[in-house]
Protein backbone atom coordinates (compact mmCIF):
# COMPACT_ATOMS: atom_id res chain seq x y z
CA UNK A 1 0.00 0.00 0.00
CA UNK A 2 1.19 3.51 -0.88
CA UNK A 3 0.53 6.34 1.58
CA UNK A 4 0.35 9.82 0.09
CA UNK A 5 0.75 12.94 2.21
CA UNK A 6 -0.96 16.04 0.87
CA UNK A 7 -2.31 19.19 2.50
CA UNK A 8 -5.80 18.61 1.04
CA UNK A 9 -7.52 15.51 -0.31
CA UNK A 10 -9.71 16.42 -3.29
CA UNK A 11 -11.81 14.41 -5.77
CA UNK A 12 -9.37 15.30 -8.56
CA UNK A 13 -6.44 14.09 -6.51
CA UNK A 14 -7.94 10.76 -5.47
CA UNK A 15 -9.19 10.16 -9.04
CA UNK A 16 -5.77 10.73 -10.58
CA UNK A 17 -3.73 8.81 -8.02
CA UNK A 18 -6.02 5.78 -8.20
CA UNK A 19 -5.73 5.61 -11.97
CA UNK A 20 -1.97 6.10 -11.86
CA UNK A 21 -1.20 3.71 -9.03
CA UNK A 22 -4.13 1.31 -8.61
CA UNK A 23 -5.16 0.74 -12.23
CA UNK A 24 -1.77 1.08 -13.92
CA UNK A 25 0.79 0.05 -11.29
CA UNK A 26 -1.47 -2.31 -9.31
CA UNK A 27 -0.71 -0.54 -6.01
CA UNK A 28 -3.39 0.38 -3.51
CA UNK A 29 -3.20 3.99 -2.39
CA UNK A 30 -4.35 5.88 0.71
CA UNK A 31 -4.17 9.57 1.58
CA UNK A 32 -3.45 11.53 4.72
CA UNK A 33 -3.07 15.14 5.76
CA UNK A 34 -1.66 14.16 9.15
CA UNK A 35 2.12 14.47 9.39
CA UNK A 36 2.35 12.03 12.32
CA UNK A 37 0.57 9.27 10.42
CA UNK A 38 2.78 9.80 7.39
CA UNK A 39 6.02 9.71 9.37
CA UNK A 40 4.95 6.56 11.24
CA UNK A 41 4.23 4.69 8.00
CA UNK A 42 7.06 2.25 7.20
CA UNK A 43 6.00 1.23 3.71
CA UNK A 44 5.76 2.90 0.33
CA UNK A 45 5.01 6.61 0.71
CA UNK A 46 5.37 9.97 -1.00
CA UNK A 47 4.60 13.62 -0.39
CA UNK A 48 2.54 15.60 -2.87
CA UNK A 49 2.73 19.21 -1.76
CA UNK A 50 4.58 22.48 -2.27
CA UNK A 51 7.38 21.49 0.11
CA UNK A 52 8.74 18.11 1.31
CA UNK A 53 8.41 17.12 4.94
CA UNK A 54 11.89 15.62 5.03
CA UNK A 55 13.92 13.29 2.85
CA UNK A 56 10.97 11.29 1.56
CA UNK A 57 9.93 10.73 -2.08
CA UNK A 58 8.59 14.12 -3.07
CA UNK A 59 6.53 15.49 -5.99
CA UNK A 60 6.00 19.25 -6.05
CA UNK A 61 2.32 19.91 -6.68
CA UNK A 62 0.79 22.33 -9.12
CA UNK A 63 -2.60 23.85 -8.25
CA UNK A 64 -4.65 21.90 -10.82
CA UNK A 65 -5.70 19.03 -8.55
CA UNK A 66 -6.81 21.46 -5.84
CA UNK A 67 -8.87 23.72 -8.13
CA UNK A 68 -12.44 23.53 -9.37
CA UNK A 69 -13.84 24.45 -12.75
CA UNK A 70 -12.03 25.16 -16.01
CA UNK A 71 -9.23 27.68 -16.46
CA UNK A 72 -7.10 28.57 -19.44
CA UNK A 73 -3.79 26.85 -18.67
CA UNK A 74 -0.50 27.59 -20.37
CA UNK A 75 1.27 24.37 -21.30
CA UNK A 76 5.01 24.19 -22.00
CA UNK A 77 6.44 20.86 -23.11
CA UNK A 78 9.87 19.64 -22.04
CA UNK A 79 11.62 16.26 -21.78
CA UNK A 80 11.82 13.74 -18.93
CA UNK A 81 13.85 10.58 -19.46
CA UNK A 82 13.24 10.67 -23.19
CA UNK A 83 9.49 11.35 -23.12
CA UNK A 84 7.48 14.60 -23.22
CA UNK A 85 6.26 16.17 -19.98
CA UNK A 86 4.66 19.40 -18.78
CA UNK A 87 3.89 21.29 -15.55
CA UNK A 88 7.63 21.50 -14.92
CA UNK A 89 9.13 22.77 -11.68
CA UNK A 90 12.63 23.76 -10.66
CA UNK A 91 12.40 22.66 -7.04
CA UNK A 92 14.48 19.71 -5.85
CA UNK A 93 11.76 17.07 -6.33
CA UNK A 94 12.26 13.43 -7.34
CA UNK A 95 10.99 14.20 -10.83
CA UNK A 96 11.07 17.62 -12.52
CA UNK A 97 7.34 18.00 -13.23
CA UNK A 98 3.96 17.39 -11.62
CA UNK A 99 3.18 14.04 -13.21
CA UNK A 100 -0.20 13.85 -11.46
CA UNK A 101 -1.49 17.24 -12.60
CA UNK A 102 -0.30 16.41 -16.13
CA UNK A 103 -2.04 13.03 -15.98
CA UNK A 104 -5.29 14.62 -14.81
CA UNK A 105 -5.16 17.23 -17.57
CA UNK A 106 -4.90 14.49 -20.21
CA UNK A 107 -7.19 11.95 -18.57
CA UNK A 108 -10.07 14.31 -17.83
CA UNK A 109 -9.89 15.66 -21.41
CA UNK A 110 -9.55 19.12 -19.88
CA UNK A 111 -8.60 20.62 -23.25
CA UNK A 112 -11.90 19.49 -24.78
CA UNK A 113 -13.77 21.80 -22.41
CA UNK A 114 -11.72 24.78 -23.59
CA UNK A 115 -12.65 26.77 -26.74
CA UNK A 116 -11.62 24.88 -29.90
CA UNK A 117 -12.47 24.44 -33.56
CA UNK A 118 -14.63 21.44 -34.35
CA UNK A 119 -14.43 19.38 -37.54
CA UNK A 120 -17.29 19.17 -40.05
CA UNK A 121 -18.99 16.47 -37.96
CA UNK A 122 -18.91 18.55 -34.79
CA UNK A 123 -16.05 16.59 -33.21
CA UNK A 124 -12.95 17.61 -31.29
CA UNK A 125 -10.24 16.83 -33.82
CA UNK A 126 -6.86 15.22 -33.24
CA UNK A 127 -5.13 18.29 -34.69
CA UNK A 128 -6.53 20.42 -31.85
CA UNK A 129 -5.02 18.21 -29.16
CA UNK A 130 -1.88 18.80 -27.15
CA UNK A 131 -0.76 15.25 -27.93
CA UNK A 132 -0.93 15.76 -31.70
CA UNK A 133 0.72 19.19 -31.63
CA UNK A 134 3.63 17.88 -29.58
CA UNK A 135 3.88 14.47 -31.25
CA UNK A 136 3.02 12.15 -28.38
CA UNK A 137 -0.40 11.04 -29.61
CA UNK A 138 0.99 7.66 -30.58
CA UNK A 139 2.23 6.93 -27.05
CA UNK A 140 0.15 5.95 -24.00
CA UNK A 141 2.04 8.69 -22.21
CA UNK A 142 0.42 8.38 -18.77
CA UNK A 143 1.24 4.66 -18.66
CA UNK A 144 4.81 5.36 -19.81
CA UNK A 145 5.18 7.98 -17.06
CA UNK A 146 3.79 5.50 -14.52
CA UNK A 147 6.30 2.79 -15.43
CA UNK A 148 9.23 5.22 -15.28
CA UNK A 149 7.88 6.47 -11.95
CA UNK A 150 7.73 2.88 -10.72
CA UNK A 151 11.44 2.42 -11.51
CA UNK A 152 12.29 5.43 -9.34
CA UNK A 153 10.11 4.15 -6.50
CA UNK A 154 11.86 0.78 -6.66
CA UNK A 155 15.20 2.52 -6.26
CA UNK A 156 13.90 4.36 -3.20
CA UNK A 157 12.03 1.39 -1.66
CA UNK A 158 14.15 -1.59 -2.67
CA UNK A 159 12.18 -4.15 -0.67
CA UNK A 160 8.81 -3.34 -2.22
CA UNK A 161 7.53 -5.79 -4.86
CA UNK A 162 5.22 -4.39 -7.52
CA UNK A 163 2.58 -6.68 -9.00
CA UNK A 164 2.61 -7.10 -12.76
CA UNK A 165 -0.56 -6.61 -14.77
CA UNK A 166 -1.29 -8.48 -18.00
CA UNK A 167 -1.53 -7.21 -21.56
CA UNK A 168 -5.06 -7.46 -22.95
CA UNK A 169 -6.40 -7.10 -26.47
CA UNK A 170 -10.01 -6.27 -27.32
CA UNK A 171 -11.23 -6.29 -30.92
CA UNK A 172 -14.31 -4.11 -31.38
CA UNK A 173 -16.58 -4.19 -34.43
CA UNK A 174 -18.95 -1.38 -35.40
CA UNK A 175 -21.90 -2.58 -37.46
CA UNK A 176 -22.82 0.57 -39.37
CA UNK A 177 -24.11 -1.38 -42.37
CA UNK A 178 -24.81 -5.06 -41.70
CA UNK A 179 -25.51 -5.96 -45.33
CA UNK A 180 -24.28 -4.49 -48.59
CA UNK A 181 -27.26 -5.60 -50.71
CA UNK A 182 -29.69 -7.69 -48.66
CA UNK A 183 -32.54 -6.54 -46.42
CA UNK A 184 -32.55 -2.94 -47.69
CA UNK A 185 -36.24 -2.67 -48.48
CA UNK A 186 -37.80 -2.20 -51.91
CA UNK A 187 -37.08 1.52 -52.33
CA UNK A 188 -33.41 1.33 -51.35
CA UNK A 189 -32.86 -1.83 -53.41
CA UNK A 190 -34.35 -0.29 -56.58
CA UNK A 191 -32.37 2.89 -55.91
CA UNK A 192 -29.19 0.81 -55.66
CA UNK A 193 -29.86 -0.86 -59.02
CA UNK A 194 -30.51 2.52 -60.67
CA UNK A 195 -27.37 4.06 -59.18
CA UNK A 196 -25.13 1.15 -60.28
CA UNK A 197 -26.63 1.15 -63.78
CA UNK A 198 -26.27 4.91 -64.17
CA UNK A 199 -22.59 4.67 -63.18
CA UNK A 200 -22.11 1.66 -65.52
CA UNK A 201 -20.99 -0.46 -62.57
CA UNK A 202 -22.29 -3.62 -64.17
CA UNK A 203 -20.31 -5.90 -61.88
CA UNK A 204 -22.21 -4.44 -58.91
CA UNK A 205 -25.51 -4.92 -60.74
CA UNK A 206 -24.68 -8.58 -61.28
CA UNK A 207 -23.44 -9.10 -57.70
CA UNK A 208 -26.46 -7.30 -56.21
CA UNK A 209 -28.78 -9.54 -58.25
CA UNK A 210 -26.93 -12.71 -57.27
CA UNK A 211 -27.00 -11.81 -53.56
CA UNK A 212 -30.68 -10.85 -53.51
CA UNK A 213 -31.62 -14.07 -55.34
CA UNK A 214 -29.57 -16.11 -52.86
CA UNK A 215 -26.87 -17.30 -55.26
CA UNK A 216 -24.09 -15.37 -53.51
CA UNK A 217 -23.39 -14.44 -49.91
CA UNK A 218 -23.71 -10.76 -49.07
CA UNK A 219 -20.14 -9.38 -49.00
CA UNK A 220 -20.69 -7.46 -45.75
CA UNK A 221 -22.03 -10.58 -43.99
CA UNK A 222 -18.69 -11.43 -42.40
CA UNK A 223 -20.06 -12.18 -38.96
CA UNK A 224 -19.38 -15.92 -39.05
CA UNK A 225 -15.74 -15.21 -39.93
CA UNK A 226 -15.46 -12.70 -37.09
CA UNK A 227 -16.80 -15.19 -34.55
CA UNK A 228 -14.54 -17.96 -35.88
CA UNK A 229 -11.45 -15.76 -35.62
CA UNK A 230 -12.38 -14.78 -32.09
CA UNK A 231 -12.56 -18.43 -31.08
CA UNK A 232 -9.45 -19.46 -33.02
CA UNK A 233 -7.18 -16.85 -31.47
CA UNK A 234 -9.01 -16.57 -28.13
CA UNK A 235 -9.38 -12.80 -28.51
CA UNK A 236 -12.25 -10.91 -26.92
CA UNK A 237 -14.56 -9.30 -29.51
CA UNK A 238 -17.33 -6.76 -28.91
CA UNK A 239 -19.97 -5.74 -31.49
CA UNK A 240 -21.74 -2.38 -31.55
CA UNK A 241 -25.04 -2.32 -33.48
CA UNK A 242 -26.72 0.71 -35.00
CA UNK A 243 -30.50 0.47 -34.49
CA UNK A 244 -31.66 4.00 -35.28
CA UNK A 245 -34.07 5.27 -37.91
CA UNK A 246 -32.63 5.75 -41.41
CA UNK A 247 -30.92 9.13 -41.93
CA UNK A 248 -28.22 10.59 -44.17
CA UNK A 249 -25.62 9.39 -41.67
CA UNK A 250 -27.35 6.27 -40.32
CA UNK A 251 -27.89 3.74 -43.11
CA UNK A 252 -28.15 0.38 -41.42
CA UNK A 253 -30.86 -2.20 -41.96
CA UNK A 254 -34.11 -1.38 -40.20
CA UNK A 255 -34.23 -2.64 -36.61
CA UNK A 256 -37.70 -4.01 -37.45
CA UNK A 257 -36.22 -6.38 -40.06
CA UNK A 258 -36.48 -9.94 -38.75
CA UNK A 259 -33.18 -11.05 -40.33
CA UNK A 260 -31.29 -8.15 -38.78
CA UNK A 261 -32.87 -8.81 -35.39
CA UNK A 262 -31.90 -12.49 -35.66
CA UNK A 263 -28.35 -11.50 -36.53
CA UNK A 264 -28.04 -9.33 -33.42
CA UNK A 265 -29.50 -12.09 -31.23
CA UNK A 266 -27.13 -14.70 -32.64
CA UNK A 267 -24.06 -12.48 -32.15
CA UNK A 268 -25.13 -11.84 -28.55
CA UNK A 269 -24.92 -15.61 -27.95
CA UNK A 270 -21.17 -15.55 -28.63
CA UNK A 271 -19.94 -12.03 -27.83
CA UNK A 272 -20.74 -8.95 -25.82
CA UNK A 273 -23.03 -6.61 -27.72
CA UNK A 274 -23.28 -2.85 -27.28
CA UNK A 275 -25.25 0.06 -28.62
CA UNK A 276 -23.96 2.19 -31.50
CA UNK A 277 -25.89 5.41 -30.81
CA UNK A 278 -26.82 7.22 -34.00
CA UNK A 279 -25.29 10.36 -35.48
CA UNK A 280 -27.85 12.72 -33.97
CA UNK A 281 -27.81 11.17 -30.49
CA UNK A 282 -24.66 13.02 -29.38
CA UNK A 283 -26.61 15.54 -27.27
CA UNK A 284 -30.10 14.04 -27.56
CA UNK A 285 -30.84 11.96 -24.47
CA UNK A 286 -34.38 11.07 -25.62
CA UNK A 287 -33.10 9.63 -28.89
CA UNK A 288 -30.39 7.75 -27.03
CA UNK A 289 -32.95 6.32 -24.62
CA UNK A 290 -35.17 5.17 -27.48
CA UNK A 291 -32.31 3.40 -29.26
CA UNK A 292 -31.11 1.74 -26.07
CA UNK A 293 -34.58 0.32 -25.40
CA UNK A 294 -34.80 -0.85 -29.02
CA UNK A 295 -31.60 -2.89 -28.70
CA UNK A 296 -32.68 -4.28 -25.33
CA UNK A 297 -35.97 -5.41 -26.84
CA UNK A 298 -34.01 -7.33 -29.47
CA UNK A 299 -31.44 -9.00 -27.20
CA UNK A 300 -33.48 -9.21 -23.96
CA UNK A 301 -30.27 -8.11 -22.22
CA UNK A 302 -29.69 -4.76 -20.46
CA UNK A 303 -27.46 -2.58 -22.64
CA UNK A 304 -24.33 -1.55 -20.75
CA UNK A 305 -21.85 -0.86 -23.57
CA UNK A 306 -21.82 1.99 -26.05
CA UNK A 307 -19.83 3.64 -28.84
CA UNK A 308 -21.04 6.76 -30.64
CA UNK A 309 -21.58 6.57 -34.40
CA UNK A 310 -19.04 8.72 -36.27
CA UNK A 311 -17.29 8.93 -32.87
CA UNK A 312 -19.35 12.05 -32.19
CA UNK A 313 -18.60 12.89 -28.57
CA UNK A 314 -19.49 16.16 -26.84
CA UNK A 315 -17.80 16.65 -23.48
CA UNK A 316 -19.43 16.26 -21.03
CA UNK A 317 -23.02 16.06 -22.37
CA UNK A 318 -22.70 12.75 -24.23
CA UNK A 319 -21.20 10.99 -21.24
CA UNK A 320 -23.70 12.55 -18.85
CA UNK A 321 -26.54 11.19 -21.00
CA UNK A 322 -25.00 7.71 -21.06
CA UNK A 323 -24.67 7.75 -17.28
CA UNK A 324 -28.29 8.82 -16.96
CA UNK A 325 -29.29 5.69 -18.90
CA UNK A 326 -27.06 3.44 -16.75
CA UNK A 327 -24.55 2.70 -19.51
CA UNK A 328 -21.44 1.50 -17.65
CA UNK A 329 -18.83 1.22 -20.44
CA UNK A 330 -18.09 3.50 -23.39
CA UNK A 331 -15.67 2.81 -26.26
CA UNK A 332 -15.79 6.15 -28.12
CA UNK A 333 -12.53 7.60 -26.78
CA UNK A 334 -10.36 7.88 -29.89
CA UNK A 335 -9.99 9.96 -33.01
CA UNK A 336 -11.39 9.42 -36.48
CA UNK A 337 -8.70 11.55 -38.15
CA UNK A 338 -5.65 9.94 -36.58
CA UNK A 339 -4.56 6.84 -34.73
CA UNK A 340 -3.20 7.01 -31.18
CA UNK A 341 -4.32 7.57 -27.62
CA UNK A 342 -6.81 10.43 -27.24
CA UNK A 343 -6.62 10.42 -23.44
CA UNK A 344 -2.90 9.46 -23.45
CA UNK A 345 -3.57 6.17 -21.69
CA UNK A 346 -4.10 2.57 -22.73
CA UNK A 347 -5.70 1.70 -19.41
CA UNK A 348 -9.51 1.84 -19.07
CA UNK A 349 -10.45 4.71 -16.77
CA UNK A 350 -13.50 6.32 -15.23
CA UNK A 351 -14.95 9.50 -16.66
CA UNK A 352 -14.31 12.49 -14.43
CA UNK A 353 -17.07 15.07 -14.82
CA UNK A 354 -15.51 18.52 -14.61
CA UNK A 355 -18.98 20.10 -14.43
CA UNK A 356 -19.73 18.39 -11.13
CA UNK A 357 -16.17 17.61 -9.99
CA UNK A 358 -16.82 13.91 -9.42
CA UNK A 359 -15.59 10.58 -10.67
CA UNK A 360 -18.55 8.93 -12.38
CA UNK A 361 -19.38 5.21 -12.70
CA UNK A 362 -18.90 5.33 -16.49
CA UNK A 363 -15.76 3.42 -17.48
CA UNK A 364 -13.99 4.62 -20.62
CA UNK A 365 -12.22 2.10 -22.86
CA UNK A 366 -9.93 4.09 -25.20
CA UNK A 367 -9.22 2.55 -28.60
CA UNK A 368 -5.91 3.08 -30.40
CA UNK A 369 -6.70 2.67 -34.08
CA UNK A 370 -9.62 2.45 -36.52
CA UNK A 371 -9.65 0.85 -39.97
CA UNK A 372 -11.33 3.88 -41.60
CA UNK A 373 -8.66 6.17 -40.14
CA UNK A 374 -5.89 4.23 -41.85
CA UNK A 375 -7.66 3.64 -45.17
CA UNK A 376 -9.82 6.74 -45.73
CA UNK A 377 -8.50 9.59 -43.59
CA UNK A 378 -4.78 8.87 -43.97
CA UNK A 379 -4.79 6.88 -47.22
CA UNK A 380 -2.26 4.34 -45.95
CA UNK A 381 -1.36 1.21 -47.87
CA UNK A 382 -2.11 -2.28 -46.61
CA UNK A 383 1.54 -2.72 -45.58
CA UNK A 384 1.81 0.64 -43.86
CA UNK A 385 -1.49 0.08 -42.04
CA UNK A 386 -0.24 -3.20 -40.61
CA UNK A 387 2.99 -1.50 -39.50
CA UNK A 388 0.99 1.20 -37.67
CA UNK A 389 -1.17 -1.35 -35.86
CA UNK A 390 1.88 -3.41 -34.90
CA UNK A 391 3.72 -0.37 -33.55
CA UNK A 392 0.74 0.73 -31.45
CA UNK A 393 0.24 -2.79 -30.11
CA UNK A 394 3.91 -2.94 -29.09
CA UNK A 395 3.63 0.42 -27.32
CA UNK A 396 0.75 -0.97 -25.26
CA UNK A 397 2.47 -4.28 -24.65
CA UNK A 398 5.51 -2.50 -23.21
CA UNK A 399 3.34 -1.13 -20.40
CA UNK A 400 1.11 -4.22 -20.22
CA UNK A 401 -2.00 -2.17 -21.01
CA UNK A 402 -5.21 -2.81 -22.93
CA UNK A 403 -4.97 -2.57 -26.72
CA UNK A 404 -8.29 -1.88 -28.46
CA UNK A 405 -8.89 -1.76 -32.21
CA UNK A 406 -11.97 -0.56 -34.09
CA UNK A 407 -12.92 -2.38 -37.28
CA UNK A 408 -16.17 -2.74 -39.23
CA UNK A 409 -17.81 -5.88 -40.52
CA UNK A 410 -17.39 -4.69 -44.13
CA UNK A 411 -13.61 -4.43 -43.61
CA UNK A 412 -13.41 -8.21 -43.96
CA UNK A 413 -15.51 -8.23 -47.16
CA UNK A 414 -12.47 -7.94 -49.49
CA UNK A 415 -14.79 -5.77 -51.58
CA UNK A 416 -13.72 -2.51 -53.24
CA UNK A 417 -11.35 -0.50 -51.06
CA UNK A 418 -11.21 -3.30 -48.48
CA UNK A 419 -9.36 -5.79 -50.72
CA UNK A 420 -6.74 -7.66 -48.62
CA UNK A 421 -8.01 -6.20 -45.34
CA UNK A 422 -9.37 -9.54 -44.19
CA UNK A 423 -5.79 -10.81 -44.36
CA UNK A 424 -4.62 -7.76 -42.41
CA UNK A 425 -7.20 -8.47 -39.71
CA UNK A 426 -6.10 -12.12 -39.45
CA UNK A 427 -2.40 -11.19 -39.46
CA UNK A 428 -3.11 -8.68 -36.71
CA UNK A 429 -4.77 -11.39 -34.63
CA UNK A 430 -1.85 -13.75 -35.21
CA UNK A 431 0.71 -11.21 -34.09
CA UNK A 432 -1.15 -9.84 -31.09
CA UNK A 433 -2.09 -13.30 -29.82
CA UNK A 434 1.63 -13.99 -29.35
CA UNK A 435 1.93 -11.06 -26.90
CA UNK A 436 -0.10 -12.89 -24.28
CA UNK A 437 2.00 -16.05 -24.42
Amino acid sequence: MLLVYTHKVTPRLTYTFKHFFTRILQVQVEFTSKVEKFIAHNGLKLTYAKQPLGNEFFIKSEDLLFEQGINDIEIKISDWLGVPCFFQNKQNANIPFDVFAASFYLLSRYEEYLPHLKDKFGRFSAEESLAFKHQFLEKPLIDVWAYKFRDLLQQKFEGFQFQERSFEYISTIDVDVAYCYKHKGVVRTIGGFIKDTFKLELKNVWLRTAVILGFRKDPFDTFEDLITLQNTYNIKTIFFFLVSEYTTFDKNTSSRNSKYRSLIKSIADYCRVGLHPSYFSMKNDLKLKKEKKRLEDITNIPVQLSRQHYLRLAMPETYQNLIGLEITEDYTMGYAQHFGFRASTCTPFYFYDLDYEIQTPLKIFPFAVMDVTLKDYLGLSYKRSFEVISKLAKEVHQVQGTFITLFHNETLSNKGKWVRWKKLYIDMFKQISTFSK
